[in-house]
């Protein structure tokens, strides 16, 4: 597996990551959608289905400048193909897209993560999240190198 950040340093609206994975499609889809798994490598999750317009939240524990959620609703979900939802964080004024999109490889999958729309403004928020899928799409592979 390698996990590839394709964001340009120039860029600044959206963070662009690639994995290639040595799992299926639908196991990877699983990891994206089971509200366990998901907990286990992004966030803890509620009210999560994979349905179109289902409203969600992902909480964690606060920190300074951050209240630890983020609001989201379903806007794509093509099992196992593509997932896309918002990703609010009201007291950071974040309004972004975040999209998951799977493609079958001869040896498993490969998995493009994009989270879109940040603000010109909005360089640490930028910075952070990028950090955050970084450590995340790590937490990923782990969790799927772990359950069948």
């Amino acid at each position: 597996m390698n996990l590839i950040d394709k964001t340009a340093p120039s860029q600044t609206e959206s963070i662009s990551f690639e994995f290639d994975l040595h799992h299926s499609p639908q196991k990877v889809w699983r990891a994206l959608t089971d509200p366990v798994l998901l907990t286990e490598w992004l966030l803890p999750v509620t009210g999560f289905k994979p349905e179109l317009g289902t409203a969600f939240t992902f909480k964690t524990q606060p920190f300074p400048g951050w209240d630890g959620t983020v609001n989201c609703r379903l806007l794509e979900c093509e099992a196992p193909r593509k997932i896309s939802y918002t990703w609010v964080v009201g007291d950071m004024a974040l309004d972004t897209v975040v999209t998951f999109t799977l493609t079958p490889t001869a040896s498993g999958t490969h998995l493009a993560l994009v989270q879109s729309g940040f603000k010109p403004s909005q360089k640490q928020n930028f910075g952070g999240a990028r950090y955050g899928w970084k450590m995340m799409g790590g937490k990923l592979v782990d969790l799927l190198a772990r359950i069948s």
